[in-house]
């Protein structure tokens, strides 16, 4: 998650011509693939056209604008560039669907006929290419296709349907600000949450799903260790700073092999070591950035306390006096983990297996990324959340990679582009189904 203020460059988002649903079809994957030729048009709009974190203004309101004129009471600017769009249909449960706005600074390298030109200027004052790198342009196409789907369907379901579309969760910040707006005040407060991400690690058109924890706590902390500088050739006279960053990152890995329980995931990743300027300086001080990740509160807690007392406890040993202990930061953009309520779960696999088959649908281990989807369950765990896969890899590129002869791109990658006819196609169907099970009359 980079930290993005962006000037977008030369960017023109036209309103496609997607608004009128398709003519009725006798079942639901009849009018979902009847849609996909506009659904796929919207695809490579946002994919040509994407915007960073917090800067998602263009993304939003051609949206919104979309979502209105299915009949939808829609508003702007929740949260900063989010969307709520409510659908009150007769009595009943109140679901909420989430999808996702925001692209990397990444430069594009798919080779794509459509793919991203667009450029702009991060915090850090680099001029980047922005990227639809991690599928949410599949994630709100799909989103579109089921506020169609369900629009057009109002006769066989009843409850409140509230449609989101979310800013910066590649900052892990866009939820949070959502809830500090009033999502759940202003606006009918959901029974269910759904959302779906698109896999690059899973064949496109499959469904994955995890009971309980499915993604992770996710901690950026920085470590300033400092010292003594002085010349290298007398380093009697100094407190080398690298040295003593050097005994931290070897302790830190101590913290997950010696002090967790093994059968409770954990991740402490230095990530990035900087020091000195010089072949032959001692540097005043060495700054390590680290990436930590946990599935429970508690697990995280002791994560933290840990890296704390590992980085000042080298220090003393080191002989460093109380005023240049090391300062240990927890930055703000923290993630916290994803909870998949697993009865809520189970019900929902069985509702996509009998659609689309058991084949389809598989059970998928938890991994150590982060979504900011866990926000909303944590607001309120009266709320039955689920956030589920769908598979993006094309199947020729699976079979390739199975037999060793490729590698895969992985989410975030400049490569990554997935079978978007398929993800979209079975996130619209899935949401809908999942929809139309949560909200039946």
């Amino acid at each position: 998650m980079i930290r993005g203020r962006n000037r977008i460059s030369g960017f023109v988002l036209a309103l496609p011509m997607l608004i009128a649903a398709p003519a009725a079809a006798d079942t639901l994957s009849d009018t979902v693939k009847a849609d996909m030729p506009s659904l796929m048009q919207l695809y490579r709009e946002l994919h040509a056209n994407p915007e960073l974190s917090f800067h998602e203004v263009k993304t939003a309101a051609m949206l919104a604008a979309q979502a209105r004129k299915l009949g939808f009471d829609v508003t702007e600017k929740v949260g900063g560039t989010g969307v709520v769009a409510v659908m009150k249909n007769g009595p009943g449960s109140v679901l909420m669907i989430r999808a996702d706005m925001d692209a990397l600074p990444v430069v594009e390298q798919t080779g794509l006929s459509y793919a991203s030109k667009v450029r702009a200027t991060i915090d850090e004052g680099l001029e980047t290419g922005v990227m639809h790198a991690c599928g949410h342009d599949t994630h709100m196409s799909a989103w579109m296709g089921t506020a169609r789907r369900l629009a057009a369907m109002k006769d066989q379901w009843s409850g409140t349907l509230v449609m989101i579309l979310q800013p910066a969760e590649e900052r892990g910040a866009g939820a949070r600000m959502m809830l500090d707006d009033g999502l759940f005040t202003r606006f009918p407060k959901p029974d269910y949450a759904i959302a779906f991400h698109d896999a690059a690690n899973l064949e496109a058109g499959k469904i994955g799903y995890t009971p309980g924890y499915a993604l992770a706590n996710v901690d950026s902390v920085d470590v300033v260790v400092k010292g003594v500088g002085g010349h290298g050739a007398y380093p009697q006279t100094t407190k080398d700073p690298i040295v003593m960053a050097s005994r931290i990152v070897m302790a830190l890995q101590t913290l997950v092999s010696r002090e967790m329980d093994p059968q409770d995931p954990a991740v402490v990743t230095v990530g990035s070591f900087h020091a000195g300027s010089k072949h032959n300086i001692i540097p005043d001080e060495a700054t390590l950035l680290l990436t930590v990740r946990s599935y429970s509160d508690e697990t995280r807690q002791k994560l933290l306390d840990g890296i704390r007392r590992i980085a000042r406890g080298e220090a003393i040993a080191a002989g460093i006096p109380d005023g240049l202990l090391p300062v240990v930061t927890v930055k703000d953009e923290f993630t916290p983990s994803t909870y998949n309520v697993p009865a809520f779960t189970q019900e929902m696999a069985t509702v996509f297996a009998e659609r689309f088959g058991t084949d389809r649908v598989i059970e998928t281990p938890a991994v150590m990324g982060g979504e900011d989807f866990g926000r909303f369950y944590r607001a309120d765990k009266d709320i039955k959340s689920l956030i589920f896969w769908v598979g993006g890899v094309p199947a020729e590129a699976m079979a390739k990679a199975a037999r060793g002869e490729a590698q895969l791109p992985s989410l975030h990658s400049p490569l990554w582009a997935p079978d978007a006819e398929k993800v979209i196609s079975t996130g619209t169907e899935a949401l809908t189904a999942a929809a139309l099970e949560v909200l039946k009359k």
